[in-house]
């Protein structure tokens, strides 16, 4: 099927042609796809969070221990961990409609398992077979989004994904709340199946093949190495601060996840040289991309960290109900996407450089707010801090999503892709696990008879000013970044 606009509609395993520079909008087909992908991104990023505010109903209805429930998502986040950076190799392998029924259909499968799981186990296998999906649906949206979209128009599309990647865990906790305040756990996701369906089926019918594909030896032991070193590290991190958690098992996951780790990174230096590689580390031979996912990584510590330390503060320190703590946090949320194709216009008109340090310099004031908080602080003063580090997360996060792929030539955007997914698990469990373990080691140690609220407030202190501290050094990077991104890259470096 064609349509007289698409000029850069591809035949099966060939690549698009980009649009004229002087074309302001994109081609009908190509503005279609880019809306189905984001539409699906947004339904499966919204179903990860949603879950979280079911727990404790679940725990109930299938009498589990709250241990044993919060495998629904350690479950899901250690799928995630495992499956992005196969979803590199995947991509390579499968056309782009291919890819995205696979990941659609795993994410509906899984939908529907959990929908009508009649015990514990059939739930978190749903669950599993649903991060499966997700896990490649990122990789998948963004490597699309590079292929599709020419280089002066890439800051505004990604700066609409940032605005489905800030927005949709954001209110999936209050979705999930209002079915549960009239319906069963199992309508959330009995509610989230139809919608899954007909994205799928839309998507089968409209998303064309926009890459090429290349038949490559699937390394035996890459897979297990890649499970093993990347399950085992963010394992491990989810680990730390949990009290009912032995040293040993913590101790053993992240030995097992850093050892399995080198293997496999040793096993793709192997390979790569025959074009074999589960995951393609030669990105990391272009600078720009090693900078930008560098500083990208140093962005999901702080953000995630954040978000657990936070509420944290909010609830332990100056005592507000959960319910108040969710609408303090929602307006930075929502500040973040929102901002998001504002900056990324700015992104296509200036480039990186100019909006990623003014951005790092207003998290640093972020930081120096948050490290004045005490027992009588009041609660706006940490809304503000946290609108002030959701702006200059904002600020960043576009044009670090756009640089560090633009940086890459295209038979290397797959890969990239399934890095910055990668990057963003492990840095976002290892950000959790450093405010958990400052907040509780400095607390500790400040009062070891009772953690009174000034404890908890002296950790999370020094928890804010350690990490504020190392967010220095993505002030310092910045000023490597390119002013402009190329508009292409050579295909052999």
């Amino acid at each position: 099927m064609s349509t007289p606009d698409l000029a850069t509609e591809p035949t099966q395993g060939t690549t698009p042609i980009p649009p004229p520079a002087s074309a302001e909008k994109l081609p009908r087909r190509t503005f279609t796809v880019l809306a189905v992908l984001l539409v699906g991104a947004f339904v499966v990023i919204l179903n990860e969070t949603a879950m979280n505010v079911a727990l404790s109903r679940i725990m109930t209805d299938l009498s589990v221990t709250e241990r044993t429930a919060q495998w629904l998502t350690t479950g899901f986040m250690l799928t995630m961990a495992v499956v992005i950076p196969i979803s590199g190799w995947l991509l390579q392998r499968l056309t782009t409609r291919q890819a995205f029924g696979l990941a659609m259909s795993l994410f509906a499968a899984g939908t529907a398992i959990a929908a009508v799981a009649p015990g514990f186990g059939f739930l978190l296998g749903g669950r599993i077979i649903q991060a499966s999906g997700t896990a490649i649906m990122m990789p998948l949206l963004m490597t699309t989004v590079m292929e599709l979209v020419p280089p002066h128009m890439r800051g505004r599309v990604m700066g609409t994904i940032s605005l489905v990647i800030a927005t949709a865990p954001a209110i999936g906790p209050t979705v999930s709340g209002v079915i549960l305040q009239f319906l069963s756990w199992r309508f959330v996701f009995v509610m989230v199946l139809p919608i899954a369906l007909a994205i799928l089926f839309v998507g089968l019918r409209f998303v064309p093949n926009v890459t090429e594909t290349r038949k490559t030896h699937l390394d035996g032991w890459s897979i297990p190495l890649a499970g093993l070193g990347f399950g085992g590290l963010v394992y491990g991190l989810s680990l730390v601060g949990n009290p009912l958690i032995p040293t040993w098992e913590l101790v053993t996951a992240l030995v097992i996840g850093a050892v399995s780790l080198a293997a496999f990174v040793l096993r793709q230096l192997v390979l790569q040289r025959t074009d074999d590689a589960l995951l393609d580390l030669r990105t990391f031979t272009y600078p720009t991309f090693t900078i930008a996912l560098s500083v990208m990584a140093i962005v999901m510590i702080v953000l995630f960290g954040s978000i657990i330390a936070t509420p944290l503060v909010l609830q332990k320190v100056m005592g507000l109900e959960p319910l108040a703590v969710g609408l303090m946090l929602l307006p930075g949320g929502l500040l973040m996407g929102l901002l998001g194709p504002v900056i990324g216009r700015l992104y296509d008109k200036v480039g990186a450089r100019v909006l990623v340090i003014p951005g790092a310099i207003v998290v640093t004031a972020a930081f120096a707010i948050y490290a004045t908080i005490s027992p009588a602080t009041p609660w706006w003063h940490i809304l503000v801090a946290n609108l002030v580090m959701s702006l200059g997360l904002a600020v960043m996060m576009t044009p670090l999503f756009t640089t560090t792929l633009a940086a890459l030539p295209h038979h290397l955007y797959s890969y990239g892709s399934a890095m910055l997914g990668t990057v963003q698990q492990v840095a976002g469990a290892a950000g959790t696990a450093l405010f958990i373990t400052i907040m509780a080691t400095v607390s500790g140690a400040t009062d070891t008879q009772a953690v009174s609220t000034e404890a908890l407030a002296t950790g999370a202190r020094t928890a804010f000013i350690v990490v504020g501290c190392v967010w220095l050094l993505t002030i310092v990077a910045a000023f490597f970044l390119p002013k402009h991104d190329p508009d292409s890259v050579p295909e052999h470096h």
